[in-house]
């Protein structure tokens, strides 16, 4: 289903009360599997999203500045190699407020480059508001926007031409190394040969540096993830009691990621009336809510490589320099491939 004004046309492929019925299946899943997982999505209602815009602003928590000062140096240099393989159609998953890509669709429109945005994100009207300011600030650009999921609706994505699929915050890295290929097989999939994905990737580099990103000394983070609970308690009529769960975030070697855990502090039971669950947790049983990668250049490049992308050009951005006999390590990288 379509809708359009002036130059903004959207796409509606979610039905109806999508949210609540997504949220109900994740939610069953995710309780009644071993281990409990939840997925790490439902972490953002008003009171989420708040704690994590104010997360985004704590020195230790470097990502966010990180990229958009990435993005500011480069956006030039990205635009100019996106030339070379006829971009004119700019394409980003899980948009929100397209607030970062501002800075990319600068890049293209100064360069008199790109003729359509199409933003794509779950939220209707925070891509309706979004797509309304994006056409107002660039007078003639074409909004195509999408309400969808990127994990389901790639492939009803608007043909080009010349289309760049822009994924930025380090969002690839949430996903765990299975779904992440295949997320990456699908937007090739999706794109035809010559086109382009734009990745924002999180990267690997001293790790207590990365722990702090995740547990502050402010305990942002601690509320932000056990935010979630009252997210279950309101939305399933349950009793999770947040006193109840200790905050445990821990590195996880093996995969060079950091994985955010709540662990039950002793035996007790849950009740989650409607979903008609009764749910029990062991002492030391944990809920695991989030995983994120921290890649090395050259692994992100191997697993583009095994998805069906060429890797075209990568811009990285140098962290604090550890010690002073020690050059500074890359904190975050942007990728650019090819779809072969």
């Amino acid at each position: 289903m379509s809708s359009s004004s002036s130059n903004v046309v959207i796409d509606r492929l979610l039905p109806d009360n999508w949210a609540e019925g997504q949220m109900r299946s994740d939610m069953l899943q995710a309780l009644t599997s071993t281990p409990k997982r939840l997925s790490p999505k439902w972490l953002y209602d008003d009171r989420g999203s708040e704690l994590f815009d104010q997360i985004t602003r704590l020195p230790e928590y470097y990502l966010t500045e990180a990229e958009r000062s990435l993005l500011v140096k480069q956006s030039p240099h990205i635009v100019a190699e996106a030339a070379k393989h006829g971009i004119s159609t700019v394409v980003e998953l899980g948009s929100g407020t397209s607030d970062k890509t501002t800075t990319l669709l600068d890049a293209f429109w100064e360069a008199d480059q790109v003729k359509t945005f199409v933003p794509l994100d779950v939220s209707e009207q925070t891509l309706l508001d979004a797509a309304n300011s994006l056409s107002e600030r660039y007078q003639g650009l074409e909004v195509h926007a999408v309400v969808g999921d990127f994990t389901q609706h790639l492939a009803k994505l608007p043909a080009g031409p010349g289309r760049m699929i822009v994924f930025l915050g380090s969002t690839i890295g949430n996903f765990f190394v299975e779904e992440r290929r295949a997320l990456l097989g699908a937007m090739a999939d999706t794109l035809q040969p010559g086109e382009l994905i734009l990745l924002g990737a999180d990267l690997y580099k001293q790790v207590e540096r990365i722990i702090h990103a995740y547990s502050d000394s402010a305990g942002l983070t601690e509320a932000f993830t056990k935010n979630v609970l009252d997210v279950l308690n309101r939305e399933f009529d349950a009793d999770f009691s947040k006193d109840a769960f200790d905050f445990v975030p821990f590195w996880d070697p093996q995969e060079n990621r950091i994985d955010v855990r709540l662990r039950a502090q002793m035996p007790h039971r849950v009740s989650v009336r409607d979903l008609n669950l009764e749910v029990d947790f062991g002492e030391g049983e944990e809920l695991q809510i989030e995983v994120s990668t921290k890649f090395k250049p050259e692994q992100l490049a191997a697993e583009l490589d095994s998805t069906g992308f060429e890797l075209v050009t990568t811009w990285l951005a140098d962290g604090p320099a550890e010690a002073s006999h020690t050059p500074p390590q890359p904190d975050f990288g942007l990728f650019l491939a090819r779809r072969r």
